[in-house]
């Protein structure tokens, strides 16, 4: 009992901190870039595809959880585990921890696109390691608070592989806007994590501090629009619904 006292405790510290784990996977990027054969570089274009896809199929399984869940359930609370109710539906029927794996892709695409398949190993050992814990904390929260209701809805759910032959429609439709209001700062983070990337490399290998057109316009779009989102976020009612997170 003591050692599982102490996973969670560990687990809720980490909770509070999670949203530092980018930070380390930049300064862990740099030597793994510096150190990749450039052999991998004449494939680029291939793996830079794949590295945006995988961050893409991130955005869309966090925008679906966060777009179908009531107040309460899902969100970016920093401070404390917070659950009103114990959703069920949507994406919580095929997976216990959609949002922690939204985040998986969204940040393997980034380290895929160091084209350092050692660096893609380490940060996925890494962040299971990371995230256990965490998610291990929430589930003792979310015993503790719903009881028998929690454990025969996680008995027969995978905590990170979904199993998408149980999927149940989700009794609230998908909103556009819970999505503006929660996510910017995601896409924001993955586009710096991009461009920071190919920043690094080129310096690597130019010795210069060149980053290609099309990333400085997408990388200025992103922070046009997270400026705006944020302001009419703090400012404005626009983004606020009824229910929602």
């Amino acid at each position: 009992m003591a050692l599982i006292n102490e996973i969670e405790k560990q687990g809720n510290f980490l909770f509070k901190y999670r949203g530092q784990f980018p930070i380390v996977l930049f300064i862990l990027a740099i030597p793994f870039i510096y150190f990749t054969d450039s052999i991998w570089l004449h494939e680029e274009n291939n793996f830079t595809l794949a590295a945006i896809v995988l961050s893409s199929i991130g955005f869309v399984i966090r925008a679906y959880t966060i777009g179908t869940t009531p107040r309460g359930t899902s969100g970016r609370n920093t401070k404390e585990q917070v659950a009103e109710v114990l959703n069920s539906n949507g994406i919580y029927s095929v997976v216990r921890h959609p949002l922690y794996l939204g985040n998986y892709f969204m940040w393997i695409g980034i380290v895929f696109f160091t084209f350092n398949w050692y660096f893609v190993f380490i940060v996925s050992l890494l962040y299971f390691l990371y995230y256990e814990r965490i998610m291990f904390a929430e589930e003792r929260f979310l015993e503790r608070k719903f009881g028998q209701d929690y454990l025969d809805w996680a008995s027969n759910l995978p905590a990170f592989v979904p199993k998408l032959s149980q999927f149940k429609k989700s009794h609230i439709p998908f909103s556009i806007i819970s999505v503006m209001r929660q996510e910017y700062s995601g896409v924001l983070a993955t586009v710096i994590g991009f461009v920071f990337v190919e920043l690094v490399r080129n310096f690597f290998q130019e010795k210069e501090i060149l980053i290609p057109k099309m990333g400085w316009y997408i990388l200025a779009i992103t922070v046009v629009l997270s400026l705006i989102l944020r302001t009419l976020k703090r400012s404005t009612s626009l983004l606020d619904e009824e229910g929602r997170s």
